[in-house]
C-alpha cells in the first residue's frame, strides 16, 4: 500500500464524525486493506461524495492535533466492539440522525448534563430506570403519567413540588 492511498484512507475515515464512521462503508470490507487504487475508488464516487469527502477533509485538517488525537482513539475502540455491539451503535446513529435537528441539540444537551453529574448520581438514575423496567405495568404506567404531570409543570410548580418532598421526607426522619 502505498504512503498516498493509505493517507487517503485514513484520512476520509478520520474526517467523519466520531460516530458516523460505523455508518459509513470502508472502501473495501471493514476489516480489509483499503482499495488498490484510490484514486479509482474517489473516481467512482458521485460529485456530491466527492465534495463531501473533500469538504470532511477540510474539516479534518483544521482540527487541533489533541482532537484528532482523540477521535483516532474512538476510531480505534469502535474498531474493536465486536460486531454485534458495532451494529447496534450504527442503528442508534441512525436513529439520532432520523431526528429532527432541534431534537438532537436536546438530546445532546441533556447527554451534556448526565455526563456533568457526579458519578453517584448516575448510579442513583441508573437504578431507578432499572426500578421502572422491572416495575409492573400498573407502576410503570403511573409512573408515566407522574413524568407527564411533572413535565407539564412551570419551574415554579416543579420547585413547590420539590420542596414538598424535601418536607415530607425530612418528617419521615
Amino acid at each position: 500500500m502505498t504512503a498516498g492511498r493509505a493517507l487517503l484512507a485514513a484520512l476520509a475515515i478520520a474526517a467523519l464524525p466520531p460516530v458516523a464512521r460505523a455508518q459509513a462503508p470502508a472502501p473495501a470490507g471493514p476489516d480489509e486493506a483499503p482499495p488498490a487504487d484510490a484514486r479509482a475508488w474517489f473516481d467512482r464516487l458521485s460529485p456530491e461524495e466527492q465534495d463531501a469527502l473533500r469538504e470532511r477533509y477540510e474539516r479534518w485538517k483544521a482540527l487541533p492535533e489533541e482532537e484528532k488525537t482523540r477521535l483516532r482513539e474512538r476510531l480505534e475502540r469502535l474498531r474493536a466492539l465486536p460486531p454485534e455491539r458495532r451494529a447496534e451503535v450504527e442503528r442508534n446513529w441512525r436513529a439520532f440522525q432520523r431526528l429532527s435537528p432541534q431534537q438532537r441539540q436536546d438530546l445532546l444537551d441533556r447527554f451534556a448534563r448526565w455526563r456533568e453529574m457526579p458519578l453517584e448520581r448516575r448510579a442513583q438514575l441508573r437504578a431507578a430506570f432499572r426500578e421502572v423496567l422491572h416495575a409492573s405495568p400498573r407502576d410503570r404506567e403511573r409512573f408515566l403519567e407522574n413524568l407527564r404531570r411533572w413535565n407539564e409543570m412551570t419551574p415554579a410548580e416543579r420547585e413547590r413540588a420539590r420542596e414538598r418532598w424535601r418536607e415530607r421526607r425530612e418528617r419521615r426522619r
